[in-house]
């Protein structure tokens, strides 16, 4: 269930990122873009980080 719910997680956090980024380009918002920016930064990470920690966890040595 926590492979679910970090999958979704960084799903919503990467789309919250795009909307923000549109919608500060839409009003000329250069605050809400680099938010925006930030936040897709940020699920990239995330995502990462997770499928890094799955796959260490995975392989027998």
């Amino acid at each position: 269930m926590k492979p679910v719910l970090t999958a979704v997680g960084v799903v919503a956090l990467f789309v919250l990122g795009v909307l923000a980024v549109v919608l500060g380009g839409a009003d000329d918002s250069p605050g809400l873009q680099g938010i925006g920016g930030f936040l897709i930064v940020a699920a990239v990470v995330v995502g990462v980080r997770a499928v890094r920690r799955a796959r260490a966890g995975r392989t027998a040595v």
